[in-house]
């Protein structure tokens, strides 16, 4: 008995026995039943391996490479020993193997090898979105060059020449690191910024396909990527996206001589410093015209788009590893007399975190999915995905980064420190509304998409399926569906200002309801233990009964919630 209550009187911030997951994908609950419920068995037994590989992979060895990438990032060399001009970024070796663990991981190759292609056809975006959000769960900065590398192969599958199709997709389905291409979209400009329609590089033809690119992209991300996707303008006189062409840019010429591109500098950024950011000047810069003259902003949308799911699956995974941190930390600490999960505070607010990331989970990857059918041809789901994708976007985004920083606040001062891992999840996480067209830009977009597709009836059939399912609550459910279209028909009569602010609230509400009839179309047997609570908390938000008498969930129940295993 002595020894017993002097071990538990140390002097320590965790009780003995503290542990973490050694495997992500293992401890994952609720990412495991989502891939065994939802995707064919037959994927699932070509994937599950290599999900049990980056699990481990991001648990363990990664951790200690994102911690060297961040704290050493890429350094520019503008010129040699002799003085030329060579334009190098040089990166610290965790960068490199950060990459090289990114193409054995299989999360493109699932994509864009061309047997896979036959053979799981209609399920390559969550095949590959799976592995990457393990991935992204430890290493959020290389996730963007990823991002870009398979939005650039997206883009010559769907436009390119069978020639340059043959020549470059085999660089971005390999699995072997130094056959690897990465891939970047030089898009931003300092006139144009969120305002694509304002950029002022210029393209000028000079034979064949081929052009001269001159003028500045102003927010290069990947700088040093192998092939590139730039906007350019053919045609001055044509002003906004109307004029603009886009063109692929290689970084070495054919002659193996480098393409001319001069970096500035690099960004000096709050987070995502692992990867290399710049501002470059294009001179002379050699691009190949992709489709038709004044059709690059339409194309370039593929890869928007692309990008924007890319934020949502980081946003997740930021979010998902910092609730995790957080809950592995108070499950093993003491305060007070007892266990931190014994405080109610505490456990109230793991409710909150628990509930709002299992019903984001559902909203980002019922987008993937949809992307998937889409793929397919499915005309419905192309037009539910031009909402959906803005939507998921945004929401993902602003509501990880208030989910970050509350899990920092539960661990405390220890949360704070720079050798835990939430300071670096929280400084790259602030990027994530701003990347891609920031919340204001994502709520212009979804209201776009309302006049122009047909995505919110569609959106409003799933709501109206789902909630008949349940019994309890289906009045106030039904009630806030029939508000927000008769909300809906009145936007034609509003003034522009009026139209765009009243939007934003009632994107706001539309998600939430979409969230609401998610979880209940994912419910079953062997998820209630997260999903009711899930959903009991978005309808209390609904009813907004917050505010009133609350009895808190028992420690078991949040356990439950946060579906975590370790």
């Amino acid at each position: 008995m002595k020894s017993k209550i002097k071990k538990q009187n140390k002097n320590q911030v965790l009780s003995e026995d503290a542990r973490q997951s050694q495997n992500f994908y293992q401890s994952d609950l609720i990412l495991k039943d989502y891939f065994s419920s939802f995707i064919p068995a037959r994927v699932i037994a070509y994937l599950d391996q290599h999900m049990e590989q980056m699990g481990a992979i991001a648990a363990q060895e990664m951790n200690k490479l994102s911690q060297l990438a961040d704290r050493y990032p890429p350094q520019l060399n503008r010129r040699d020993a002799y003085g030329k001009e060579v334009f190098e970024i040089e990166f610290h070796p965790s960068y490199q193997d950060l990459i090289a663990i990114a193409v054995k991981s299989q999360m493109f190759h699932v994509k864009w090898d061309e047997h896979l292609q036959q053979r799981f056809g209609g399920y390559q975006h969550q095949m590959g979105f799976g592995i990457g959000f393990l991935y992204a769960m430890t290493e959020l900065g290389v996730f963007c060059p990823l991002c870009m590398t398979d939005g650039v192969a997206r883009l010559i599958q769907q436009f390119a020449t069978e020639e340059d199709q043959a020549r470059l997709l085999p660089h971005f389905s390999t699995l072997e690191p130094n056959d690897f291409y990465t891939g970047a979209m030089f898009l931003t400009e300092k006139a144009g910024g969120s305002d694509v329609g304002a950029n002022l590089v210029s393209a000028r033809h000079f034979k064949d396909d081929l052009y001269y690119l001159n003028g500045e992209k102003w927010f290069c991300s990947n700088a040093n990527a192998e092939v590139i996707f730039v906007l350019a303008r053919t045609d001055q006189n044509i002003q906004g996206t109307k004029g603009l062409s886009i063109f692929l840019v290689e970084k070495k010429l054919k002659d193996g001589s480098r393409n001319p591109m001069e970096i500035y500098r690099l960004k000096d950024k709050l987070g995502v410093r692992s990867m290399a950011s710049a501002e470059i000047e294009l001179t002379e810069t050699i691009g190949q015209l992709i489709g038709e003259e004044g059709q690059g902003f339409k194309i370039m949308t593929e890869m928007i788009n692309l990008s924007r799911l890319y934020n949502a699956v980081a946003a997740l995974s930021g979010t998902r590893r910092a609730i995790i941190e957080a809950y592995q930390f108070l499950s093993f600490r003491n305060t007070f007399g007892k266990s931190a999960l014994s405080h109610a505070l505490i456990r109230d607010k793991l409710e909150e975190l628990g509930a709002s990331y299992v019903a984001l989970f559902l909203l980002t990857f019922h987008t993937i999915e949809t992307l998937d059918l889409a793929d397919q041809g499915d005309e419905e789901a192309k037009e539910l995905l031009r909402l959906l994708t803005p939507m998921s976007k945004k929401y993902t985004a602003q509501e990880g980064v208030y989910m970050v920083r509350e899990s920092m606040e539960l661990m405390g001062g220890m949360g704070y420190i720079e050798d835990t891992v939430i300071p670096r999840i929280m400084r790259d996480m602030m990027v994530l509304p701003i990347w891609e067209g920031a919340g204001n830009i994502m709520t212009l977009d979804m209201l776009r998409a309302l006049f122009k597709s047909k995505g919110l009836s569609k959106m409003m059939a799933i709501i109206s399926e789902e909630i008949k399912k349940i019994k309890d609550d289906y009045s106030i459910l039904e009630k806030e569906k029939n508000e927000l279209i008769i909300l809906a028909k009145t936007f034609a009569d509003l003034s522009q200002e009026s139209l765009e602010v009243s939007a934003k609230y009632f994107f706001d509400r539309l998600c939430h309801l979409y969230k609401i009839a998610l979880v209940i179309k994912h419910q079953h047997d062997g998820n209630i233990a997260w999903m009711k609570p899930t959903l009991n908390y978005l309808i209390r938000l609904l009813k907004k009964e917050n505010e009133g008498i609350r009895t808190p969930l028992t420690k078991e129940e949040i356990e439950h919630l946060i579906a975590w295993k370790f």
